[in-house]
């Protein structure tokens, strides 16, 4: 008898600590839509925000192009593999736990946003991701509010609604495995995926 109230007693504590972990994680997939900006993802930044950045981690202030299934935009012209035109690059990173883009990446958006306004039959996808921490509910959140600041930024510039395809992949499309910082700042990503006419 002794042995089954115990049992109870673990069982009920389980469950409550699991309910309230679940609330934890609830509360902080409603703040990462919303502003993506805190919330589980708060694990060590290992001093992405004290100038370290991202601009030292070989990210060229730009995005190194991981856009290997992205092959169509080589197609659209000699600017799109020049790799001293912001067209090159269409990767746009992010900090641990945000979609607010920094102002290293901001050429590379005006550069797409005024392709785009130039040829507004051109079509793109923004996939946004994250990196494997956190709920995938969360990451997909944040995947999505990542890919509509990117959006945001190229409407503001005169990019047409129907141009733009917004989609989040969370941490499902990882462009590095690892469970170390290297891996994941790869992972916070937008890619701009051109698509064919």
């Amino acid at each position: 008898m002794k042995l089954n109230k115990t049992l109870l007693a673990l069982a009920i504590s389980t469950l409550l600590i699991t309910a309230c972990t679940d609330d934890a994680v609830d509360d902080s997939l409603t703040d990462g839509s919303q502003n993506a900006t805190s919330g589980i993802n708060d694990a060590s930044t290992n001093g992405l925000n004290s100038g370290s950045g991202l601009n030292g981690s070989g990210f060229n202030g730009y995005g190194s192009g991981l856009n290997g299934s992205d092959d169509y935009a080589s197609t659209l012209g000699p600017e799109f593999n020049d790799p001293s035109n912001p067209l090159s690059k269409r990767t746009v990173y992010f900090m641990l736990d945000s979609s607010e883009i920094m102002p290293d990446f901001l050429p590379v958006i005006a550069a797409h946003a005024q392709y785009l306004v130039a040829n507004p039959s051109q079509k793109i996808t923004l996939e946004g991701n994250a990196d494997e921490r956190g709920s995938r509910e969360y990451n997909i959140a944040l995947g999505e509010q990542r890919a509509k600041s990117v959006a945001s930024k190229m409407k503001v510039q005169g990019v047409s609604e129907n141009q733009i395809n917004v989609v989040s992949y969370g941490e499902e499309k990882p462009a590095a495995f690892g469970n170390d910082e290297t891996a994941w700042e790869k992972n916070r990503r937008v890619e701009i995926v051109y698509q064919p006419k």
